[in-house]
């Protein structure tokens, strides 16, 4: 069984809200009360949120098993590039429920995504922090 901490990459300020909460029956439960946590999240708590998810694309020496299974093996050439300007223009970390796709395909959606202003990427990675930890708890 996964553990809320393993679901959000630690003990995040969403995990330790969502905690509080608690306890809960099901796993649709905790995943109802991570989307209502969120808007009680500072934005520093939602940046703290976002950035304890590894990177797409790290070093797989320097991903969790669950994050290396999820994300795959292997580097492609632009993603380092990518998550470095995508984290200088917004101030945090980019999350995407990879959900097993190729890094060819993440990498259009990171280009995508700089387009956008940074309260739609808060937002949007917020969204993926809560997909990635249902898959993850319904795994």
């Amino acid at each position: 069984m996964t553990t809320l901490e393993e679901a959000l990459e630690g003990s995040t300020p969403l995990a330790q809200k969502v905690r509080a909460g608690g306890p809960y029956r099901t796993a649709a439960q905790l995943i109802a009360q991570m989307r209502a946590a969120l808007a009680a999240l500072t934005d520093e708590e939602k940046v703290a949120t976002l950035n304890a998810h590894p990177r797409i694309g790290e070093d797989p020496q320097r991903l969790s098993a669950r994050s290396l299974r999820e994300q795959g093996a292997g580097q492609h050439p632009e993603l380092a590039r990518l998550n470095d300007e995508y984290e200088r223009r917004f101030g945090f970390r980019f999350v995407v429920f990879v959900n097993r796709r190729p890094k060819a395909d993440i990498v259009k959606v990171l280009q995508a995504r700089l387009r956008r202003s940074r309260e739609e990427e808060l937002q949007e990675g917020l969204r993926a922090i809560v997909a990635i930890a249902e898959d993850r708890l319904r795994s």
